[in-house]
């Protein structure tokens, strides 16, 4: 008898998880093939291609990426202040992506940074934002700084301290 292998699926896994709060039935656990390391991660939610919720974390708060996820998955969806909460009507109409975040690198000339391939983290006088990378209509790395400094709350003139970041980007298969 072969064994059925199961795909690593982190983006049906967050849908999995929204479902069956929605439905309020047990969360699931993560799939056994998950891996047991801690990673940050974001989950973002488009519903007919336009971004319903994301929320992620830079660095992990959860023992493992599969508790990792399922925490962002549900606050993408609940606590994002963007948006209003969603519903369980709106299921059929959503898709979920995860991308999980590798290290933190210090950045010292924009010329390490390319939108396509990193994401960036900005900071100043105690805030900070983030932008995930190879993101519609992100083309240059001054838009992709301004729009992390504008999440972030920090003037356009300040100065900032500069990190990147790859990630693993996990899109749901229909």
């Amino acid at each position: 008898m072969k064994e059925e292998i199961i795909p690593f699926d982190p983006a049906g896994y967050a849908r999995r998880v929204l479902e069956s709060h929605l439905k309020c039935l047990p969360l699931p656990e993560p799939p056994e093939n998950f891996p047991e390391r801690a990673a940050g991660c974001f989950v973002s939610i488009k519903k007919q291609g336009e971004l319903r919720g994301c929320i992620g974390t830079i660095l992990p708060t959860a023992p493992s990426l599969g508790q990792e996820i399922k925490r962002n998955a549900l606050a993408a969806a609940l606590e994002d202040p963007r948006f209003p909460r969603v519903e369980p009507l709106e299921l059929p109409l959503l898709t979920f992506s995860v991308d999980v975040l590798g290290a933190l690198e210090r950045v010292t000339q924009l010329e390490q940074l390319d939108p396509r391939c990193y994401g960036v983290v900005v900071s100043a006088k105690g805030r900070r934002g983030l932008l995930l990378p190879d993101l519609e209509g992100v083309d240059t790395v001054e838009g992709q700084l301004a729009i992390a400094m504008r999440k972030a709350g920090i003037p356009h003139d300040t100065p900032i301290d500069i990190e990147r970041f790859r990630v693993d980007r996990f899109l749901e298969t229909p």
